[in-house]
């Protein structure tokens, strides 16, 4: 019951990293100029939407690696 639970926290941290992943910008575009920050990016490196994203990223990559070690450590 708790491993099938961990797993579903590791699917659904899987799915939130693709999604977090795919609005970073790249060397153009990205969130951060759907929102008008053009502009900020190029005076101040990073707006704050794209930090923001940064932090949701780091914080989903972190459940995600905990999660499969768990998983890992259960089924071994």
């Amino acid at each position: 019951m708790l491993t099938d639970f961990i797993v579903g926290i590791n699917v659904l941290s899987s799915f939130g990293l693709i999604i977090l992943v795919l609005l970073h910008s790249g060397k153009g575009g990205g969130v951060s100029d759907m929102f008008g920050g053009s502009v900020g990016s190029a005076a101040a490196g990073s707006t704050m939407v794209e930090k923001n994203l940064d932090r949701l990223t780091l914080i989903c990559l972190a459940v995600f690696a905990f999660t499969t070690l768990i998983v890992a450590l259960r089924w071994s």
